[in-house]
């Protein structure tokens, strides 16, 4: 059944406010939804799998975390058998994974596959089987359509590092490729692609050419995933029961820049060649630093990851997760 996302790609209207759009597109992709009826019977989360959900449905936070982000992680890491079958970078990478929150995989796919990917994405782009959403940034979902992006999404060995990292399977979820920088400020991906128990999503960022600091390079704060969560619980957001506030990404990231001034928090950025990954804990503050060189590309590819056995929502649209791959 054809998504009601597919239409909102471009949309910017009243309509992206109004929760019911959102609960008609959940009936229609049914199937994408039907594993939750078992997990919000897991979770105790009594309501129909096609309403709203948000982190107001979960009042208290929920003991089961990540193995990584207990207060013990790097002990239990390190007794942990399977750590040592990773090469000496992988292991000092995993380690920085559980201190600042992400991890650096150097030269991980080659420039030939890269080049074939952004051959594809050119052509796909000049035939328009894909496009620009409405931020006019954003390539979503390249994967259904490029099948050198569907094998950079669920490359074997990257898999099995999120995996391990992650301590559960991971759920391929949704890519988005940029041409030019995002020029995004900071914010987490968790308050878009949201989990209870809080923490089981994980994003792999690939650059997709040599990136210097005037192409609006990616930024990220080391460390600030261990900060709490932000919902929408935790910022004025104008969300209503049927409408989403028309304000609320732009609330969201004004209250980020509070935490980050307030926690002073000092960014580092990712001068990354061609083939490196940068994989980030869901909870990382990150965001694009501004474009200086106006024709300056920044061509890259993120992949979010869900974990199995959790519920999968969008705090921000208040929207569970259309999963195909459960």
């Amino acid at each position: 059944m054809a998504s009601l996302n597919q239409i909102f790609k471009k949309y910017t209207g009243a309509l992206r406010s109004f929760k019911g759009v959102y609960v008609l597109n959940n009936l229609l992709n049914g199937s994408k939804l039907a594993h939750n009826k078992e997990l919000y019977q897991k979770y105790g989360l009594q309501k129909s799998i096609y309403a709203p959900i948000g982190r107001a449905d979960f009042p208290e936070p929920h003991p089961d975390i990540p193995w990584l982000d207990r207060p013990d992680a790097l002990k239990e890491l390190r007794s942990h058998s399977e750590f040592y079958q990773w090469s000496d970078h992988v292991q000092e990478e995993l380690e920085r994974f559980v201190t600042d929150g992400y991890m650096i995989l150097k030269n991980f796919f080659s420039d030939e596959n890269v080049e074939r990917l952004n051959e594809e994405i050119d052509a796909l782009l000049c035939d328009q089987s894909i496009d620009f959403n409405y931020t006019g940034r954003k390539i979503m979902e390249s994967f259904r359509v490029s099948p050198m992006a569907d094998a950079f999404f669920r490359n074997k060995q990257l898999l099995k590092i999120l995996n391990f990292t992650m301590g559960r399977k991971v759920i391929p979820f949704q890519t988005i490729n940029f041409i030019k920088g995002s020029e995004q400020r900071a914010h987490s991906d968790s308050i878009h692609m949201t989990t209870e128990p809080e923490g089981y999503l994980i994003a792999a960022w690939i650059a997709l050419e040599d990136i210097g600091p005037d192409q609006g390079p990616l930024e990220y704060y080391p460390g600030s995933h261990r900060l709490p969560f932000i919902s929408t619980k935790d910022y004025p957001s104008g969300n209503t029961s049927w409408t989403i506030g028309k304000e609320s990404n732009k609330r969201y990231e004004n209250k980020i820049a509070a935490v980050i001034r307030e926690k002073g928090l000092q960014p580092k950025t990712f001068l990354a060649k061609k083939g490196d990954v940068l994989i980030w804990h869901g909870n990382l503050l990150h965001g694009g630093q501004a474009i200086t060189r106006p024709e300056a590309t920044r061509k890259s590819m993120v992949a979010h990851y869900f974990c199995e056995e959790v519920i999968c929502y969008h705090e921000m649209s208040q929207r569970p997760a259309l999963l195909t791959d459960v």
